[in-house]
């Protein structure tokens, strides 16, 4: 049980020390999600936002699959874009890196990660009724 409990207060730390060492350093953009979720067992969730770079607002489209899940719900979410050479580095599947963090008032906080090393840090207020038992990714993308 000790060890347990020392391996959850070290994932802890270290969360909490990459979002330190995310907020010492500025974000290369800014983006902006509007979107919702339906699913019993597989679930599936939608959006659109937009990805503020280099002072233009490029529009996204987000879709997801998730499994294990269930319920209903719309989210908007706002955050931080970091290791974004270029537009082109945008598109792609994230996941999770890391574990999410559950804020007061239905506010959750997690950062993703794409094939090319662009990590987006988002906080997202939902509405409905959500349980989660495992993680899945999100695409992505700039639309055209």
């Amino acid at each position: 049980m000790q060890n347990i409990k020392k391996i959850g207060l070290l994932l802890l730390l270290s969360g909490l020390m990459t979002a330190f060492n995310q907020a010492a350093v500025p974000p290369d953009a800014t983006i902006r999600i509007n979107g919702g979720s339906a699913a019993v067992g597989i679930g599936f969730s939608w959006g659109k936002g937009i990805l503020t770079y280099k002072g233009k607002d490029y529009p996204i489209a987000v879709n997801g699959l998730s499994l294990g899940k269930v319920g209903f719900t719309s989210a908007t979410a706002s955050g931080e874009v970091y290791h974004l050479k270029g537009l082109k580095d945008f598109d792609g599947n994230y996941s999770g890196v890391g574990t999410g963090l559950t804020l007061a008032g239905g506010r959750s906080a997690i950062t993703v990660k794409n094939q090319n090393g662009v990590r987006v840090r988002l906080i997202s207020t939902n509405k409905g009724i959500d349980v989660a038992i495992a993680a899945g990714g999100v695409d992505m993308k700039l639309k055209k």
